[in-house]
């Protein structure tokens, strides 16, 4: 596996590491439960998780190696702190087995996306249109609360992210075998595989997770 690949898995281990951990302090300490989900603070967070998407998307490939890496770990810590509901809301024991099956489907896609011959940058307009009418359903649903609707939701969320996986992976294999070897594109490409395994885990968390009684 070449150097760049290698220092974007490295990263992206990195953040789920943080996201993971501060997740699971978040959900032993009451009060900090308390704090965030029982008032505006949980909406403030949400906000600046965006914003903070938003602003690492379009700044990373003109801030400096240290500022990327500074950005993604405060990305990490942020999504952390609502990440806590995914302990509160679940038994460990199926968090830990639903992180186990999410790293195998991830794996598998990420290999495909590295050996498959098929140049996939046509279907990454596809996925994003995809991801896009995705949200707008989420939303939709946020209001309506059907729970078939939203086991839909996931399922289709799960195959766009496959996509995403092995779409992001090509990518990088791409840059890789093109010389390029830069802090500031592993970041990226470890922020881009960090959303693509958050994601499958929580629509596979939400598809076989084990909720607390």
């Amino acid at each position: 596996m070449n150097q760049l690949l290698s220092k974007t898995f490295l990263w992206m281990f990195v953040g789920l590491f943080v996201t993971f951990l501060t997740g699971y302090i978040v959900s032993i300490n009451e009060n900090m439960v308390l704090s965030i989900f029982g008032g505006p603070i949980f909406w403030l967070i949400i906000i600046l998780e965006f914003a903070l998407v938003i602003f690492f998307s379009a700044r990373v490939h003109k801030m400096k190696p240290i500022t990327a890496k500074i950005c993604f770990l405060l990305y990490s810590f942020v999504s952390g702190l609502t990440f806590s509901s995914v302990f509160i809301g679940f038994n460990i024991g199926s968090v830990m087995y639903v992180f186990l099956i999410a790293a195998v489907v991830f794996a598998i896609f990420g290999a495909i996306g590295y050996f498959i011959q098929v140049d996939l940058n046509r279907i990454g307009t596809f996925l994003m249109m995809a991801l896009f009418a995705l949200i707008v359903c989420l939303i939709v649903n946020l209001f309506v609360g059907s729970s078939t609707f939203d086991l839909i939701l996931s399922i289709i969320a799960l195959l766009i992210f496959f996509g995403f996986t092995a779409y992001d992976i090509q990518g990088l294999k791409i840059l890789g075998n093109s010389g390029v070897d830069h802090d500031v594109v592993a970041i990226n490409g470890a922020f881009q595989l960090y959303l693509d395994f958050i994601n499958i885990f929580l629509h596979l968390l939400s598809i076989i997770g084990n909720s607390k009684d």
